[in-house]
């Protein structure tokens, strides 16, 4: 059983779909929309079987961050 997208495209699983994975258990991202910074946390995210998307990420270029800062 493949633990990401990548790997069920390598073994030709089409129809993949990765299991649930609670919030809690990985952070948003406080990184622009659109930007390199956010990509690779994007990347990272499919290398470790994570869901793409987070509540708490950033999701407007013009507001501030969610989390607020560190």
């Amino acid at each position: 059983m493949p633990k990401s997208i990548l790997e069920a495209i390598k073994e030709g699983h089409w129809d993949f779909e990765p299991p649930d994975v609670h919030s809690a258990l990985f952070s948003g991202a406080d990184a622009m929309p659109g930007t390199w910074e956010k990509v690779e946390i994007l990347a990272e995210r499919v290398r470790r079987g994570l869901p793409l998307w987070h509540p708490d990420d950033r999701d407007d270029a013009e507001a501030p961050p969610k989390r607020g800062p560190r």
